[in-house]
């Protein structure tokens, strides 16, 4: 009787819930504001960022990521990973190695994910995970250097010394208030993974992950008020393709991948670039499908595609559907979503605290490409934004987004997203509003 009475509130709650989002949907389409331009421009801005996000990239950025982190995956040694960055491993050398791999990446909120999602699926520590989540789209040395040109050293290095301290001080308090729960998925990982030798040698996985990464760098250097920057930038894509020869020599070399197919492969990545030279996008996207079939056709290999596929399938959707959101409420760099920049410029003008917590809020919902917080910043500040809003925003903006959110959710779960989303806005709220008022 108690077991039939269960199964008849189980089943009236779920038919009760079914009725609620039904009649919330059929509300919501009833009532949208379509027709009025303010809404039409929205849903463009949603378009148009999305659009502007698939083609600059998806390619570039999220591509190599994903091989490097199903790569992470399949080929790095879980033993490795627990010596140096598990939960056991000596907290100074797990956070350091954490902070200055993500400082040398210098990749945006969402490119950082795959990376993100690679190691922890290994074995690290969530604090020294969150510690490399962190620094490696907000300790940006360019972006750093950056800001101090365009709002002033003190800014700069206001910025640089923020960022550093965050990705140390939230990383520890990630790993404290969740070391129980840490403490058992070390020993659940040192008895599933079994050590996770890929009878690889270190003289073969330390050049192939810095090729690859070097290509990730190379093939997403943007333009920058900087001589020697620029100069690199002109040179980006032969640097990069210099980089993939070198790195399809390894495979041959080290990893016993077959000459012909690699040739056959290149040969068509050059005849690519040759015949649209104005989408260097094009051949780039080749060569990454022409190695994941490659890796694929190898049993030895094939779990760095399966790998690269599970990232892929798993975060690209989310990335895509949470920029087109951000779009549609916030619009694109120097253009208006459904709120008002008014409305922005009016709620972060002077050195407030609610000024402080609405810039680190927005700075964390808004999704910044590398290198665009800072004119994004410094028209804020011309329109009367405060020095101490300004730096908050600096601090959780490329750090954090609505997609980068959505997709740490299906990594960490909801509880510890909160918790580190939360982090990031109150300390960067905190830091911002005593520089704006007693620096």
């Amino acid at each position: 009787m108690i077991k039939q009475l269960r199964r008849l509130y189980d089943s009236s709650s779920r038919e009760a819930n079914l009725l609620l989002f039904m009649v919330a949907t059929f509300l919501l389409i009833y009532f949208i504001p379509a027709g009025t331009a303010r809404f039409d421009n929205a849903v463009l801005e949603g378009v148009r960022l999305t659009h502007w996000y698939a083609q600059e990239h998806v390619i570039l950025c999220l591509l190599p990521a994903f091989l490097i982190a199903g790569a992470m995956s399949a080929y790095i040694s879980q033993d490795a990973v627990m010596r140096y960055l598990g939960p056991a491993a000596s907290k100074p050398l797990a956070f350091s190695v954490a902070s200055v791999s993500g400082t040398l990446l210098a990749v945006c909120s969402c490119t950082v994910l795959p990376l993100f999602g690679g190691i922890y699926k290994r074995g690290a520590g969530l604090g020294a995970a969150i510690a490399f989540l962190y620094s490696g789209p907000a300790i940006n040395i360019m972006a750093v250097v950056i800001t101090a040109k365009v709002l002033g050293a003190e800014m700069g290095i206001a910025r640089a010394v923020g960022a550093i301290l965050f990705a140390l001080v939230i990383g520890i308090i990630m790993h404290f208030i969740y070391r129980k729960e840490e403490a058992q998925r070390s020993v659940k990982n040192s008895r599933g993974f079994g050590g996770g030798n890929t009878g690889k040698p270190m003289s073969s996985i330390v050049p192939f992950f810095v090729l690859m990464v070097g290509v990730l760098v190379f093939a997403n250097w943007a333009a920058a008020d900087s001589p020697v920057w620029m100069q690199i930038y002109a040179w980006k894509w032969q640097i990069t393709a210099v980089l993939s020869a070198a790195f399809a020599g390894l495979l041959i070399r080290r990893w016993q991948w077959p000459p012909k197919q690699l040739f056959i492969l290149a040969i068509v990545v050059v005849i690519s670039a040759l015949l649209v030279p104005t989408a260097p996008e094009l051949p780039f996207a080749l060569g990454i499908a022409g190695l994941m079939l490659i890796a694929a056709l190898r049993e030895q290999d094939r779990e760095w595609s399966a790998q690269s596929w599970d990232f892929a399938k798993q975060i690209l959707p989310l990335l895509l559907g949470g920029v087109f959101i951000a779009g549609f409420a916030l619009g694109r760099p120097g253009h208006e979503g459904i709120i008002p920049s008014e409305w922005v410029s009016m709620v972060v003008g002077g050195n407030t605290l609610s000024s402080t917590i609405t810039a680190s809020v927005l700075g964390a919902l808004m999704y910044f490409s590398t290198l665009t917080e800072v004119p994004i910043v410094d028209a804020l500040m011309g329109a009367g934004m405060g020095k101490g809003p300004a730096l908050a925003l600096l601090l959780a903006g490329p750090a954090l987004s609505l997609p980068n959110m959505l997709v740490i959710r299906t990594i960490l779960g909801t509880e510890k997203t909160l918790v580190y989303c939360a982090l990031v806005v109150v300390m960067a709220t905190a830091t911002g509003f005593v520089y704006g008022n007693w620096w």
